[in-house]
């Protein structure tokens, strides 16, 4: 849960990078920027600002952007129906994103939330700067943090379906709630 001012500063915030970046965008589109705070209450440590340029039934696009230090929390894009899942491309735009994924462990174990070890599993480490992408297949493992100077990457997807995401921590509640104050 966060507040209306929470909410307002953080959409600031994400706008200020997004300035920064260069990314053309309406005062609008910051207007409409998403905060996340995937029910932890805590949006400065695990959180994201999404801005969604466009979803259609079959592709979007996104910009998401991440605070030194701030966890978008470790999930996967399961299966629904007949559809294996969302496959995604996340790319570099600005600043340094780093993406964790199954795979081959890379990255010091101080990189993982104390305490948390247990839902952050995926721990093979890319650096997304800008121009280095990487392609999520359906149900691959990953999560992302900001980087010293925090980042932006934009993030291009088949449907979306992101209520229907799965979180290896449980306790993660994928709507914000937000509320006055």
């Amino acid at each position: 849960m966060i507040t209306t001012t929470q909410q307002k500063t953080l959409r600031q915030h994400a706008a200020a990078y997004l300035e920064k970046a260069g990314f053309p965008v309406t005062a609008h589109e910051l207007q409409a920027i998403a905060i996340a705070d995937f029910g932890m209450s805590n949006p400065y440590f695990e959180g994201a600002q999404i801005l969604t340029m466009f979803a259609t039934e079959r592709i979007s696009a996104k910009l998401i952007v991440l605070f030194p230090g701030q966890i978008l929390p470790e999930h996967w894009h399961p299966p629904v129906g007949d559809d294996p899942g969302k496959e995604e491309i996340i790319r570099g735009y600005f600043g340094t994103v780093l993406y964790y994924e199954e795979g081959e462990e890379n990255l010091d174990s101080s990189e993982v939330p104390v305490g948390k070890e247990n839902c952050y599993t995926a721990r093979s480490r890319i650096d997304l700067v800008p121009g280095a992408q990487v392609i999520i297949p359906p149900g691959r493992k990953h999560w992302m943090k900001g980087g010293e100077s925090g980042g932006c990457v934009i993030s291009f997807s088949t449907c979306v379906r992101d209520i229907l995401d799965q979180f290896t921590d449980t306790k993660v509640i994928r709507t914000t709630m937000v509320v006055e104050g």
